[in-house]
């Protein structure tokens, strides 16, 4: 499994993510085979958040009461959670900070977190209250790094503002037909294009430029309600005939090749995997070590979809 230096942080990650999302309906040896299979495959880094499985630290629990973690064990993995979506409103407050973070770690059954992540933007935040936060579990030991998820350059500098710790990783959605974070640069000032639109302010350039680790989630949805692109021929013909054939060629499946895209990617992409299928992420570490050529990868982008001017 190719591995990445985060900058800064003294820190190596996995290209690959298991995200554990949706474990909270699956049996105790389920979870612990998921597991087992993605550490196999050199995948030691975990994704939780407070708010997965339909109920706070649902899937967390779930997660703690069917793997059981060795001191061996969690040495040799890193664990990340996230925090600030609440019912129906965010909230970046150092009290429920704080109060989440306690209850992942006790759900997780972990003495601390490797990375915690803000989830979505709060409109409400105030940076003093996440740096006070921050400072609290950093001192506290339960916190080691510090990350966010689905923001944009203004708002990480609107926190770095006060928050001391290097936010060391950003989490947005990206796939082969979501790929607004790379599209819109291609296409840049042409105004009769929609690909041409910026939606996240720069902010691939703006993560290379800082140092700032990208995770890419939903690595295989073709966007909000539409569903998994790899196997619809009915909707995405020529970029599932151009998955087959360059996956015949590698010997790997069009799993394999939807992640070898995002990971060629110079910005050294982590991939977030949602799925509970081990033999998809037998298939998914496969295609991690592959490096396209910049032909197959503009190849690929095409047939997704985008222009390529």
């Amino acid at each position: 499994m190719k591995t990445y230096s985060v900058p800064g942080a003294g820190l190596s990650v996995p290209s690959l993510v298991l995200g554990l999302m949706r474990i909270a309906e699956m049996e105790d040896a389920a979870i612990r085979r998921l597991f087992d299979t993605a550490v196999e495959a050199g995948i030691t880094m975990l994704d939780h958040a407070d708010i997965y499985g339909g109920a706070p630290h649902r899937s967390e629990s779930r997660f703690g009461e069917a793997v059981r973690l060795s001191a061996a064990e969690r040495e040799r993995i890193q664990i990340q959670s996230k925090v600030g979506i609440r019912s129906g409103y965010f909230d970046f407050s150092a009290e429920h900070i704080l109060k989440s973070v306690d209850e992942s770690l006790a759900a997780l059954r972990t003495d601390y977190l490797d990375v915690l992540l803000l989830h979505r933007p709060d409109a409400l935040v105030e940076p003093e209250e996440v740096a006070a936060a921050f400072d609290t579990l950093q001192a506290a030991g339960k916190v080691r790094h510090f990350g966010v998820s689905n923001h944009t350059p203004g708002q990480i500098e609107l926190l770095k503002t006060a928050v001391r710790q290097p936010l060391l990783f950003n989490q947005m959605q990206l796939s082969l037909t979501h790929a607004n974070l790379i599209a819109q640069g291609i296409a840049a000032n042409m105004g009769e294009l929609e690909q041409s639109v910026s939606r996240d302010v720069g902010l691939l350039d703006y993560s290379r430029l800082k140092g700032m680790t990208l995770q890419a989630w939903s690595p295989f949805h073709a966007g909000r309600g539409k569903g998994i692109f790899l196997g619809d021929y009915d909707t995405y013909r020529e970029l599932n005939e151009t998955l087959d054939q360059l996956a015949a060629q590698y010997g790997v499946t069009p799993t394999g090749i939807a992640i070898a895209w995002i990971v060629r990617h110079p910005a050294n992409i982590q991939v977030v995997l949602g799925t509970t299928r081990p033999e998809r992420v037998r298939d998914s570490a496969a295609g991690a070590d592959i490096r396209l050529t910049r032909e197959e990868w503009y190849r690929l982008f095409r047939a997704a979809g985008h222009t390529v001017p």
